[in-house]
């Protein structure tokens, strides 16, 4: 018996499409234009989750007081240059920051939605 030919996670068993029952014959509609968009997107994602992850972090040490004030500068200055480089990234490609926030059903989104990473406070009601 021949080994099953694996590509890309699919598997091709030597079976034609005749052979499977109605049900396990779906197969995945792409093209190479969606492809591209949504590994843009994908790797985009990442990038912006590592770059508010380092903002956090940036806060955090601001925070402590620990930082001369050339670094506080310096840090600012590349913060705000990153976020720039992502609007400028996200432009390019068709794709606008909310795009970049999956939905992780339950867990909720993938990136917060204040960019300090705290829940929005809750509205003073007299």
């Amino acid at each position: 018996m021949t080994e099953p030919v694996r590509r890309a996670g699919l598997v091709d068993t030597g079976r034609r499409d005749d052979d499977l029952p109605r049900v396990g014959r779906r197969r995945i509609e792409t093209d190479a234009e969606n492809v591209e968009r949504d590994l843009t997107r994908l790797v985009l994602t990442v990038v912006e989750l590592v770059r508010q992850l380092v903002e956090r972090q940036c806060l955090r040490r601001f925070d402590q007081g620990d930082l001369s004030d050339d670094q506080v500068e310096r840090i600012g200055l590349t913060l705000m240059r990153l976020e720039e480089a992502m609007t400028e990234l996200c432009e390019r490609f068709g794709l606008s920051l909310a795009d970049l926030n999956l939905d992780l059903g339950p867990l909720g989104t993938l990136l917060p939605t204040d960019p300090t990473g705290q829940e929005p406070a809750e509205p003073n009601r007299r």
